[in-house]
């Protein structure tokens, strides 16, 4: 196991731990309450989160793919360009699916 794979691990357990410890529910308004707030929240969060790591795993090998064919090729570079934004859209998506389901929209 590589020392980051440790570190993940370590934390992963820690954040899994915590929840143990976590304040009881405070006692329901009299109002209608939401039951799946906590769950609506986490799906926003993953929602965002994830499409933000997945363009940036992207983006890095694009970039360094772009990096080459610019350096041997520089009338290429506004077609690297475009093509290094295009995974953008993929955050753009994940911030709506985070209004969304946040009720902001």
């Amino acid at each position: 196991m590589t020392k980051t794979n440790k570190i993940a691990l370590a934390a992963l357990v820690f954040a899994l731990a915590s929840t143990g410890f976590a304040q009881e529910a405070a006692a329901p308004a009299t109002t209608a309450v939401n039951s799946n707030g906590g769950l609506i929240a986490v799906g926003a969060g993953l929602a965002l989160g994830l499409g933000a790591i997945g363009t940036g795993l992207a983006q890095g090998r694009i970039g360094a793919a772009a990096a080459g064919v610019t350096a041997e090729n520089p009338g290429r570079l506004g077609l690297m360009l475009l093509w290094f934004a295009i995974p953008e859209t993929l955050v753009i998506f994940g911030l709506v699916g985070f209004f969304i389901l946040s009720g902001k929209i």
